[in-house]
């Protein structure tokens, strides 16, 4: 298994803008069952990006390290189910 893997957010709480500390992410929209299409998003050049799909505004912060502020904008795939509801089991 990958010892990297590609950061996800979202923007459930509906701020004006995510800053994040990655340049290639993938956006979800908003938690599941509500989410969009998990599409991958890469600033290339640029320190910014919209979400083509919901709009949200990433700013890069290389201080973040791959995390993301507001804080809770960060998704963890595999932690939601369709539903929305939290697994029955921990994630090491």
């Amino acid at each position: 298994m990958a010892a990297h893997s590609t950061p996800h957010y979202h923007n459930q709480p509906g701020v004006p803008q995510v800053r994040v500390g990655a340049k290639e992410f993938m956006c979800v929209g908003a938690l599941p069952p509500f989410d969009h299409p998990h599409i991958f998003i890469d600033m290339g050049e640029d320190n910014d990006a919209i979400c083509p799909y919901c709009s949200t505004h990433y700013v890069y912060d290389a201080h973040l390290h791959g995390g993301c502020e507001p804080p809770e904008c960060a998704f963890e795939p595999g932690l939601y189910s369709a539903s929305g509801a939290e697994p029955a089991i921990e994630r090491a």
